[in-house]
């Protein structure tokens, strides 16, 4: 029997009705804040390993994320996907995976890669579907990866609860030794948003800056680690400079992993914030970063 997690986030992050989420997913690739255009799969001259990708509520962070997505589309697409996104909730495992069964978007179902699950479910990495029942960092990906495509995407999802240095480096390991034990080709999405400044999450600006300068002051400090492929120096510059990103495990394992497997070059496709969206007291950086 094939077990189908519900969308959580449908109707709050993204649009519940099939018609309306193809139409603004098409505005977030034409958007001014995006790549200007739709993407088409095609055979492209990079070997995209992992990709960064924000996870807020598609009219911030759509525009950005489509950066990514459309780098996925443009060189090759993938027959699986790994993604990994933090556990806002606190719910379950402190890194959980899914092994079986779908999820469910108004775009239809994305499977579980069962065999890719079976050597991903190890070690530190364990079985709980808790984990994933109310959190969005991971659902919200989906709709963009089922959105050029007539095949059914195959995924699995990673949740990390504990996003410090040696467990984000072991996830990293393990996925690479996964990787490395397939034919298939697979690519890494870390799901993160960046700073998160202002009133709403009592984390403040410096004296005389507004939310999104200091947001972005402080993010060209985790994207300069994430550029320079250091893993360790991010979660390190997270936890030395404040820096109020909650992806910073995910991104370090992706780099991890995209490293072993023969990665050499990062590079920034998109910063923003939503503040270009809806200027206030408060804001979220978002970066669309891919690892080839």
């Amino acid at each position: 029997m094939n077990e189908i997690r519900r969308p959580a986030v449908a109707g709050q992050f993204y649009e519940s009705d099939k018609t309306s989420l193809i139409e603004t997913i098409e505005n977030c690739f034409s958007d001014k804040r995006g790549p200007g255009k739709i993407p088409k799969i095609k055979e492209g001259d990079k070997k995209i390993y992992g990709v960064v990708v924000p996870h807020a509520g598609f009219v911030f962070s759509g525009a950005i994320a489509a950066y990514c997505f459309n780098e996925i589309f443009e060189n090759g697409f993938a027959d699986s996907f790994i993604i990994l996104g933090p556990n806002h909730t606190g719910i379950g495992s402190p890194v959980a995976l899914t092994s079986n069964g779908s999820w469910l978007t108004p775009l239809g179902e994305a499977e579980i890669d069962i065999d890719l699950a079976e050597k991903l479910n190890k070690e530190i990495i364990k079985e709980d579907k808790t984990a994933h029942i109310h959190e969005h960092s991971i659902e919200v990906q989906l709709p963009f990866l089922q959105y050029l495509t007539d095949k059914k995407i195959k995924f699995v999802p990673i949740s990390l609860g504990i996003q410090d240095k040696n467990i984000s480096v072991k996830v990293g390991e393990i996925i690479a030794d996964a990787i490395k034990s397939t034919d298939k080709k697979i690519v890494i999405i870390a799901s993160s948003d960046f700073s998160h400044i202002g009133f709403n999450y009592m984390t403040m600006p410096k004296k005389g800056m507004r939310v999104d300068e200091y947001a972005n002051m402080q993010d060209k400090k985790a994207i300069e680690k994430i550029l320079n492929l250091d893993p360790e120096g991010l979660i390190e510059t997270v936890k030395n400079e404040n820096i109020s990103m909650c992806g910073a495990g995910p991104i370090a394992a992706m780099i991890t992993a995209s490293k072993i497997l023969g990665a050499k070059n990062a590079e920034l496709l998109k910063y923003g914030t939503s503040y270009e969206v809806h200027p206030g007291s408060s804001c979220v950086g978002y970066g669309a970063i891919s690892i080839y």
